[in-house]
């Protein structure tokens, strides 16, 4: 198969990736901090830079709000006064996207890993616009897949760098490349399956696909 000996020499390239997919499957991003995992998801979900962006203001927030115990959980998270945290980040979207997130888990579980698990494990691809976290405004689709991932669950992020790589792997293999997110979602999971690599990885892959040693910066 063309798409797996290609794939074979470029996963070759990259250490740890499937660490990294492990500490995603199983909640363990940002020290198994649900609260940050959801803030992260929240400021990514506006397209800014992750490594020169989002990782500094989680960071940040983690130092000043969950070491100092100012949130908690979930639950205070989702009555957080976020305009408190305005000089770390002052989009307004993404606290109030983070939020009702929060919100939502926080009544599955009084455990927050256990929230976010539940919720990914009962969440599905197709029915992600209905799903209560799919109806939050500034949930888009990448961002729903992104909480999946660390949820536990063993997909792919539909986003702009994703697509490219795969598809430019696909055209070299001699396959179409598909650019319907749904489709190119169900597409990928179908290649892990017959190359025998996890869908995560094969994001990841495509994430440091110019710069293999950030994997090790990945929280």
């Amino acid at each position: 198969m063309l798409i797996k000996n290609e794939l074979n020499s470029l996963i070759g390239k990259f250490r740890n990736l499937d660490k990294l997919a492990d500490k995603f499957l199983n909640t363990e991003r940002w020290n198994s901090n649900v609260s940050l995992m959801i803030l992260d998801a929240a400021i990514t979900s506006v397209g800014v830079n992750y490594f020169q962006v989002v990782i500094p203001k989680v960071k940040a927030f983690e130092k000043d709000f969950i070491k100092t115990g100012k949130v908690t959980c979930l639950s205070s998270l989702a009555d957080f006064k976020y305009k408190e945290a305005f000089y770390i980040w002052k989009n307004t979207r993404s606290w109030q996207v983070a939020k009702e997130i929060a919100q939502y888990l926080s009544i599955l579980s009084d455990n927050d890993k256990e929230a976010l698990r539940l919720w990914a494990k009962n969440s599905s691809l197709s029915n992600w616009k209905t799903d209560p976290i799919g109806k939050i405004k500034g949930v888009g689709l990448i961002t729903y897949q992104y909480l999946r991932m660390m949820g536990g669950i063993d997909t792919v992020m539909p986003d702009k760098i994703v697509k490219r790589v795969i598809n430019e792997i696909l055209i070299k293999t001699g396959e179409i490349p598909i650019y319907d997110d749904m489709k190119f979602i169900e597409k990928i999971e179908k290649i892990a399956n017959k190359t025998g690599y996890r869908p995560v990885e094969l994001c990841f892959m495509t994430w440091f696909f110019n710069n293999p040693e950030k994997i090790c910066e990945m929280p």
